[in-house]
């Protein structure tokens, strides 16, 4: 069974949206008829995924923007309004994680650089999200967090630490904008088939056969089944869910 919504008309807000779970969500919001602001530090990729969404007929918009800068993120938000005329939904996915270090040993630069995107990029893009969505009264944003924001991780302190802050500010916006007719809420991927994890599995960070069989459901989860999760929660389907933090992790968190 295929699950399929309308989003025409409206707009949606993907950062880290060139690659891997940020794509994902772009193609799904772009299939689904929604505007869609293609928002990324490498400003070349989001450009070729938004020529060739422009190529089928999609209205996509690439922005460059490194979320650890405030300013960048509220620019972006600008250029998406004004480019669409509102801004209805937010992916706010852009995320790293480094590799896993002792915790006594871990460097004041890898802390920042983890908190940085992670934390304060979430934090910056639901700042200006919200303003607009305030203005218009409506609006739906879901934040990435991770399996790593419900549980701890040996070696990866700082990364669990900010994944739990993610979900610790969705709550909190949560409470606060529900009255201004917004709705906030996260996603909590499990291990995810994306270039990252890819990455992770060629420089021996991570053997994915045990991840898969470390798991009730037996295998990775993949880009579209996050993304799958992401437009429900942005969808008149998930009218009544906000302060949520879903977990899409094949049950490793019911363990």
């Amino acid at each position: 069974m295929s699950v399929t919504y309308d989003f025409t008309g409206r707009t949606a807000f993907v950062t880290g949206g060139s690659a891997g779970m940020g794509e994902a969500a772009v193609r799904a919001f772009a299939d689904a008829g929604a505007n869609v602001a293609v928002v990324d530090v490498d400003a070349e990729a989001a450009r070729t995924l938004a020529d060739e969404l422009r190529a089928q007929g999609r209205h996509v918009v690439a922005i460059g923007c490194d979320v650890t800068e405030e300013a960048q993120v509220a620019a972006a938000v600008e250029t998406t309004v004004e480019t669409f005329g509102g801004l209805d939904m937010a992916f706010n996915n852009a995320g790293i994680m480094l590799p896993p270090v002792d915790s006594a040993e871990e460097s004041l630069e890898a802390f920042d650089a983890i908190v940085g995107v992670n934390l304060k990029g979430v934090w910056a893009s639901m700042k200006h999200e919200l303003r607009q969505m305030r203005r218009q009264g409506s609006g739906a944003i879901v934040n990435c967090s991770s399996l790593g924001g419900l549980v701890g991780g040996d070696g990866r302190t700082t990364y669990h630490a900010t994944k739990h802050g993610v979900i610790g500010a969705t709550k909190s916006v949560a409470l606060q904008y529900g009255r201004h007719g917004v709705r906030c809420n996260a996603v909590c991927p499990g291990t995810i088939d994306t270039p990252m994890v890819a990455r992770m599995a060629a420089g021996g960070e991570l053997d994915t056969a045990a991840a898969a069989a470390g798991v009730p459901l037996g295998r990775l989860g993949k880009a579209e089944e996050i993304a799958a999760a992401v437009l429900w929660l942005c969808s008149d389907a998930a009218s009544y869910v906000t302060g949520a933090a879903l977990p899409v992790d094949a049950g490793h968190t019911a363990q």
